[in-house]
């Protein structure tokens, strides 16, 4: 599982160019990567959690109805310590989060690196296999991929993704390969036809603009209720982008931009909603 199947149930699969409202899961994913992903077995109790999250705007129904989802999906546990819960994160949510940290804080939204190879993966699968298929589009999408022809997929550089291949069990109907294209090969045009761009950039333009607004009001509101809603909101522009070359880009792609603003909100707020959680989580250790 991948951070990108959890926001397909969560978020519906919405590629709009407005952003929406953030789900009360992605939300929580957001809670749980920024306060308790790098604090090992730490458990958070209920209350605090449904405080933090109303500040975002979602209700304590609500809360309490995403945390039960995410106990039944195997991605938290739950301990009980007199008439308190306090829930944490398993294994399986661990790796989920730091699939989805290296996609926010370690890769970079604009890819200046690219060697000119690219991966390409062909499959086929039985026509009654539709579930399998909406899985394998959706880890190709979040893994950069999008599709040349129906059945074949394209990325840019050398991607691994025979574990993703092998998680879904299609290893005996998908073949991979690496290459490079050949001079023949118009690849500005291939990106344009096989990439809606103009919705990939409207997200980032969408994202530039309500977070340059927040730094230009200035920073007295709550910051860690901004920064929950930066994460989630800064996940959902980036789920749909390829990292594309930027040779192949337009110059004023505006991923750039909103890349900077995404840091500087994100540095801004860092330490504040740090010690703000210090100071309003209650904790246990999770045996």
């Amino acid at each position: 599982m991948a951070y990108n199947d959890i926001l397909e149930t969560s978020d519906g699969g919405d590629i709009s160019e407005a952003a929406p409202q953030p789900r009360p899961q992605s939300l929580m994913l957001a809670f749980f990567g920024n306060h308790v992903l790098e604090e090992g077995d730490l458990g958070v109790y209920s209350g605090s959690i449904i405080d933090v999250l109303g500040r975002v705007g979602v209700g304590e129904q609500a809360v309490r109805s995403t945390l039960t989802r995410m106990v039944n999906r195997g991605l938290l546990m739950r301990q009980r310590e007199g008439r308190k819960m306090f829930f944490g994160l398993t294994p399986q949510a661990t790796r989920v989060l730091e699939d989805g940290r290296a996609r926010i804080w370690q890769q970079g939204a604009v890819n200046d690196e690219w060697d000119g190879s690219w991966t390409l993966l062909g499959f086929s699968l039985p026509d009654s296999w539709k579930r399998q298929r909406h899985d394998l589009r959706s880890r190709l999408t979040w893994a950069g991929f999008g599709a040349l022809y129906s059945g074949l997929w394209i990325a840019p550089g050398d991607v691994d993704v025979a574990a993703i291949v092998s998680e879904l069990g299609l290893a005996d109907h998908v073949k991979i390969f690496h290459a490079r294209a050949d001079e023949a090969t118009d690849v500005g045009l291939m990106v344009r036809d096989t990439w809606d761009l103009e919705s990939i950039a409207a997200r980032y333009v969408t994202f530039d603009k309500r977070w340059t607004a927040h730094l230009d009001a200035g920073s007295g509101d709550d910051p860690i209720a901004t920064r929950l809603r930066l994460v989630s909101e800064w996940l959902w522009t980036i789920r749909s982008d390829p990292r594309l070359p930027a040779r192949h880009l337009p110059p004023d792609w505006p991923a750039r931009p909103a890349r900077e603003t995404f840091r500087r909100v994100a540095d801004q707020t860092a330490r504040p909603a740090h010690e703000m959680a210090r100071e309003l989580l209650e904790t246990t250790r999770l045996r």
